[in-house]
């Protein structure tokens, strides 16, 4: 198919500007991502009533071991898929810190637009409900990167994926969608509800479609085996291992959200098996997307 000459210039020379854009109208876009991506993934969670009490009531200790376990998350997030090109560790933690303050100032804008912090409200009540939702709005905005990113320059910008480096990610994604769902009490009331039988179902069709989403159908930023790689191969060093990070995951989150406070051990392990169902989904879109 012939290109009409004037159009493949008019081409050449967008995508020069693109490429000689200046380091602080670059940087300003990736903010403006941000700001994008923390609301977008985010809002779900700020307009969740379990979300709101869990600001006020959740144990100080609990909620800062999650907020310094973010750190080093975002670092990595970072490094990955920053605001701008980072070529050192030194430039993650500044990306971090900033995708940081987007997600304190993103929720404390949402919450106090929701009537939900106030004047008169106790300091503590304040930065507890801000600190919780930041957490996830700042991985959002580090996500917005990647996921609203305008054109090729964009895929071009992150760095070859190791296998560490995809095992993490896979770890951010199935924490993201984890904190969606742990707050709930219908974490807790499917695992009272389910046998052995449907939890062991839960597990072969976690890890299955957790495989089939990045090997077998053909997603974007899926994966293809080549035809002389054995089929468990994939199944052995990424899905298998990466179920296993979303079990993990999903035991932390429950614990952190004091799901499993008072549970027996049967119902605790099939909680974390219930939430590590769309942990397995969050890690294997990981994959995919970033």
């Amino acid at each position: 198919m012939q290109v009409d000459g004037t159009a493949a210039a008019t081409s050449g020379d967008e995508a020069t500007r693109s490429t000689d854009e200046p380091a602080p109208a670059k940087f300003l876009v990736g903010m403006g991502r941000g700001v994008a991506g923390a609301l977008l993934f985010a809002l779900p969670m700020q307009m969740t009533m379990e979300m709101w009490e869990f600001g006020i009531t959740m144990e100080r200790w609990r909620l800062a071991l999650l907020m310094v376990i973010a750190i080093p998350l975002l670092v990595g997030i970072s490094h990955r898929i920053g605001f701008e090109d980072t070529f050192s560790w030194k430039d993650g933690a500044r990306d971090a810190m900033i995708a940081y303050g987007i997600g304190i100032f993103t929720s404390a804008v949402t919450l106090t637009l929701f009537k939900l912090l106030m004047t008169g409200m106790p300091a503590e009540e304040i930065s507890g409900k801000i600190a919780i939702q930041a957490i996830p709005a700042s991985i959002g905005a580090l996500l917005g990167r990647s996921q609203l990113g305008s054109g090729k320059d964009d895929a071009e910008d992150d760095p070859q994926a190791g296998y560490g480096s995809e095992l993490f990610m896979m770890a951010v994604g199935a924490l993201f969608l984890n904190l969606n769902m742990a707050p709930t009490e219908e974490m807790i009331l499917i695992s009272y509800k389910m046998t052995p039988w449907h939890a062991l179902a839960t597990i072969i069709l976690s890890i299955a479609l957790m495989h089939a989403f990045v090997y077998a159908v053909s997603f974007k930023g899926g994966h293809e085996l080549s035809s002389d790689t054995p089929w468990w191969h994939a199944l052995i060093r990424f899905t298998l291992p990466g179920y296993a990070i979303a079990l993990v995951i999903s035991l932390y989150s429950l614990w952190s959200f004091e799901r499993l406070d008072g549970v027996s051990f049967t119902p605790a392990m099939t909680a974390m098996i219930v939430l590590a169902f769309p942990g397995a989904i969050g890690a294997a879109a990981a994959r995919l997307i970033l």
